[in-house]
């Protein structure tokens, strides 16, 4: 009796031993726990999507990559398979599962001496405080606190909160935070398209990602993989058939880059850019945004493949500068040449070396791969030296002018010849990393969504985007807004100005300014349309200064061309500086009317709860809400609310003697895409920048060819050479599939017969003749001697010699009277007698 009275009250005493124990350990942690009430409101990190206009995926931003979805929304075969390997009983234990516990303890008894892996028994519930409420620290201490966590948050939340949390967090593999990104990540698959086989290997994934990589561990990403899908089954969620013919199945990764998707360094970093100043990093990291960008995946693969071309064709134009390594040794030379880094901007080409170079006919080269080609001669006749001077060197004669044995080259497959004749197998043609770069981009006129935007020849070469952050001479490309200003004062397209020698004293010691035209000639009175039209220099300056470089600096920062224009007259030529979005936008507003549109890469964002958060189109429109469409509804009327930020008889006035330059003057190589086209070229001092702006009545396209550090292209590159064909290129793929859409004329215009070459009215039968724009009461008078401006007279008379500025009889009561707007045409004359 004594004896079990020891013993019971050695039990009692070491019961409250251990009640006092545990009290005191969970009031000593119970300090030092984190607050697990946040998860109520937790929030994960979820990655930013961006879409292009057709729904392709363009760009990804994530601190975490990571896809939330609700436990709702997952199919019961992804839970079940986390279930089976992870926790069998997460939905009868209250935390910790105590028979997990003892079964665990079992089985790593067992395995003393195998040098197993010690099995663990955390519970989903615990698993989630110590993914999202402590760290990976291996403690007795970080278990307690686990396992104190794991109960309150049992008594928090509900299950489906807890497996929703454990779900979405967990980190994966391949960068995959949750299992979501996951499916993603390793199948490209959605949740609900996974296979059983597919959503076991994920629920394997858990432990150690890495032990279980799918090329690296194949054999043990498959045992574990198996072994879940048997687990399955045991737990009833799959049947034994299905278990077998699931672990049967090979394990097939398809990584993302192998989806269908849109790729645009430039225009998605333009995105990050815009979205960073919208809403932080922390929101474009974290924030789980859905953007839907405005891009055109369609153009901006021709945009990007035009300039690329473009640039090319101007490097080969101006020579070879050399190989661009040298092998030494051949002894495994396919493994060396596979081991070495091609040059930036090189993608798409193949890094080789040259094997053989005492054949006639062709250099002998190997790849990367092993293989062998052959460069004909036919395809390394441009390969002329570079030199200082601009200057091309020798004609090529033999394969050995270009390259020597050993020499690193660039090739690529050639395609075939100017008859259409394909090349014998293993042809290659010479290629070469452009040292000049460029910008481009193509917006809607209308809205000011920009379709494509091209920042340079590689992303790879320089992050620089050249579209919108290179700031530029426009050169030419400018004159079309100091011709606008001019219209503006009652200059019409048949006004005449001369085109003569002109000096510019700037004072203040500085020499004496002579402008010239590209010709170096002078062709004396010359209406507005054909200065316009040729691009003549010094009939610009001499309008410049007969409107006022005030009135050219209000008008090129109304349009948003630049922000503080220099009043002198060189600026009149394109001197100043901008770049090729703002100068595109204020194109754009030509070609709509005289409608201020601001561009945009981005047309709507969207949180991660599927609330629109910005929209670039804010127009209101309450009968756009209609969920369904029936024969009887008409389409919603959508109110205009764009500024006018000019008369939109003037600017159709400029677009049509911009249409002129197409049709008649700089660039006429445009006329062979049969549409109506306008632009204007545009080439700075000593060729430094070639510019072309150009557009459609519904697309509007800007380019220009430079280097960045500023020096001359060359003697004879000017914007018809070097940028039109880029522009060509574009508008042929955007306009093939189009209609050849007229440019649309407003109201309050008439429209007459004239000469373009003159400004008179046109004689019947004249061939020459075209239709020409006016203001009624300003067209050509046949009765009144034409006004020439040669600014050889003061601001009293205006520099006006030889009659009446087109022929307006009103005009001889007022000679200075052309700085006054033009009047709007009254409500009698609209709509009549040719009025539009």
């Amino acid at each position: 009796m004594r004896f079990i009275l020891s013993a019971l009250m050695a039990v009692v005493i070491l019961a409250l031993a251990g009640a006092g124990g545990l009290v005191y350990m969970l009031d000593h942690y119970d300090h030092e726990l984190p607050d697990y009430t946040k998860l109520a409101n937790y929030e994960p990190p979820v990655t930013t999507r961006v879409h292009a206009g057709d729904g392709r995926l363009l760009a990804e931003f994530a601190s975490e990559k990571r896809v939330f979805v609700p436990i709702d929304a997952m199919p019961k075969r992804v839970t079940n398979a986390f279930l089976s390997a992870e926790d069998k009983n997460f939905y009868d234990h209250k935390g910790i599962d105590p028979v997990g516990i003892a079964r665990a303890i079992l089985t790593n008894v067992e395995n003393l001496g195998r040098d197993r892996r010690p099995m663990g028994a955390s519970t989903i519930t615990q698993q989630v405080a110590k993914n999202m409420l402590l760290t990976n620290e291996v403690s007795f201490s970080r278990k307690i606190k686990e396992a104190i966590l794991a109960v309150r948050i049992e008594r928090a939340f509900s299950k489906d909160r807890i497996l929703e949390l454990y779900l979405n967090e967990i980190f994966l593999g391949y960068r995959s935070y949750g299992v979501a990104a996951a499916a993603l990540n390793y199948f490209n698959k959605a949740l609900d398209e996974l296979d059983i086989e597919e959503a076991a290997y994920l629920a394997a994934l858990p432990k150690a990602p890495s032990n279980y990589h799918p090329e690296r561990q194949r054999d043990a990403a498959m045992a574990r993989r198996n072994w879940v899908i048997g687990r399955m089954a045991e737990d009833g969620h799959i049947t034994p058939e299905e278990a077998k013919i699931a672990q049967s199945k090979p394990l097939v990764v398809r990584k993302r880059e192998e989806q269908e998707y849109v790729t645009s360094e430039y225009f998605a970093e333009e995105v990050r850019r815009e979205l960073v100043k919208l809403y932080g990093e922390q929101a474009l990291y974290e924030g789980g945004l859905s953007v839907r960008a405005s891009m055109d995946p369609v153009l901006q693969q021709a945009a990007t493949r035009a300039l690329r071309a473009g640039l090319v064709q101007y490097d080969r134009r101006h020579g070879y500068r050399g190989p661009v390594g040298k092998m030494e040794n051949f002894d495994n030379w396919a493994k060396k040449l596979a081991s070495m880094a091609p040059p930036a901007g090189s993608e798409g080409w193949h890094l080789a070396v040259v094997l053989k170079d005492d054949e006639a006919a062709a250099l002998d080269i190997g790849l990367p791969d092993g293989s062998r080609g052959r460069v004909p001669l036919a395809e390394l006749r441009w390969a002329r030296a570079q030199r200082d001077d601009n200057r091309l060197g020798p004609e090529i004669r033999r394969p050995s002018d270009v390259a020597k044995l050993g020499d690193l080259i660039l090739v690529e497959a050639a395609g075939k010849d100017d008859k259409g004749k394909e090349p014998p197998a293993g042809t290659y043609a010479l290629r070469q990393v452009p040292a000049v770069q460029g910008g481009l981009v193509a917006l809607d006129p209308h809205t000011g969504r920009v379709l494509a935007m091209v920042g340079g020849f590689s992303p790879q070469m320089s992050s620089f985007n050249r579209a919108t952050q290179a700031m530029r001479q426009p050169g030419s490309s400018f004159k079309p807004f100091v011709y606008l200003t001019a219209l503006n004062q009652g200059f019409t397209p048949s006004s005449l100005v001369m085109d003569a020698p002109f000096e510019y004293d700037p004072g203040h010691g500085q020499p004496i300014w002579r402008p010239e035209n590209y010709s170096h000639e002078f062709y004396g009175p010359t209406p507005l349309r054909a200065g316009i039209e040729k691009s003549r220099n010094v009939m610009t300056v001499r309008l410049a200064q007969a409107v006022g470089m005030d009135k050219v600096k209000a008008l090129s920062e109304n349009f948003g061309i630049t922000d503080n224009l220099q009043p002198y007259l060189p600026m009149s030529l394109g001197a100043g500086e901008t770049t090729v979005l703002r100068l595109a936008t204020a194109y754009a507003m030509l070609a709509n009317g005289g409608k201020r549109v601001s561009p945009t890469f981005i047309d709507r964002v969207q949180d991660r709860n599927g609330k629109t958060v910005f929209r670039h189109d804010t127009r209101p429109c309450a009968s756009c809400n209609q969920v369904a469409w029936s024969d009887g509804l008409t389409v919603p009327a959508v109110a205009d609310t764009r500024e006018q930020v000019n008369d939109p008889r003037t600017v159709y006035q400029m677009v049509s003697m911009l249409e002129g330059v197409v049709q008649r003057g700089t660039a006429t190589k445009l006329l062979s895409l049969g549409k109506p086209l306008a632009g204007k070229t545009g080439t700075t001092n000593d060729s430094h920048d070639a510019w072309f702006m150009g557009f459609s009545p519904d697309l509007v396209v800007g380019t220009y060819i430079g280097f960045d550090q500023p020096r001359s292209l060359g003697a004879k590159e000017t914007g018809g050479s070097a940028a039109v064909p880029v522009f060509k290129d574009v508008m042929e793929v955007a306009l093939k599939d189009h209609p050849a859409t007229p440019f649309r004329v407003p109201r309050g215009l008439r429209l007459v017969r004239v000469n373009p070459e003159n400004g008179r009215l046109a004689q019947p039968g004249e061939r020459k003749a075209i239709w020409e724009a006016f203001i009624p009461g300003t067209e050509p008078n046949p009765d009144q001697p034409q006004m020439v401006l040669d600014g050889s007279a003061h601001a009293a008379d205006g520099g006006w010699t030889g009659g009446v500025p087109g022929g307006d009889p009103a005009a001889q009561q007022q000679p200075s009277g052309w700085g006054a707007p033009a009047a709007p045409p009254s409500a009698a004359t609209v709509g009549t007698g040719g009025l539009y």
